[in-house]
């Protein structure tokens, strides 16, 4: 494991098992992916954490403005994709929130954002460190209007995007993220 099996870390799993179990998927393939996920952490105490192979949990946000006519994508430094921000469990996690959170934060360096209680979707997708796929938990986290982002050592570049102006170069799954932010953003108006 990369982070000791120590009593925050078996909260942050207990957390992911709990998020999980309470969550109601909005598809029979999102049901498939929420029993899939808890499958891989009954059977891994180590789930959440960046050294499980050949998979591990990581979570992510989906960040949009108010209107969710825009998303904020980063460019990823290493598959050189956009993607929604998002990455690796850390020990000082208390929940998987907050570490999509904390990733959103440090990726784009926006304050403020309002985060959802329950997961946005769930994303299993190859992994670009040295496991084979990553588990994402995804968030929708809302950004105050006229939100400045700012480019981390982590990205290439940061950038609002118009929904229907998404750059061409997304990894998978994100045209897929950035639709159920916007059908949650219009289910809460």
């Amino acid at each position: 494991m990369s982070a000791p099996y120590t009593g925050q870390a078996h909260s942050l799993h207990a957390d992911a098992v709990r998020v999980l179990s309470s969550w109601e998927p909005p598809s029979p393939e999102q049901a498939t992916l929420r029993q899939a996920y808890l499958d891989h952490l009954a059977a891994r105490p180590d789930g959440v954490w960046r050294a499980c192979r050949p998979a591990h949990v990581t979570a992510s946000m989906v960040v949009v403005d108010p209107t969710a006519e825009h998303v904020l994508l980063v460019l990823h430094g290493r598959i050189h994709r956009w993607v929604q921000p998002g990455g690796h469990c850390e020990e000082s996690d208390v929940s998987l929130a907050a570490a999509a959170t904390r990733e959103a934060v440090e990726e784009t360096g926006l304050a403020g954002l309002h985060v959802s209680d329950q997961p946005l979707r769930l994303s299993r997708h190859g992994a670009p460190c040295h496991a084979e796929t990553h588990l994402d938990v995804q968030y929708l986290g809302t950004a105050p209007y006229g939100a400045k982002p700012v480019v981390s050592e982590e990205s290439a570049d940061v950038r609002w995007f118009g929904v229907g102006e998404l750059p061409g170069d997304l990894a998978s799954g994100v045209v897929d993220s950035v639709a159920a932010a916007r059908r949650a953003v219009s289910a809460l108006a």
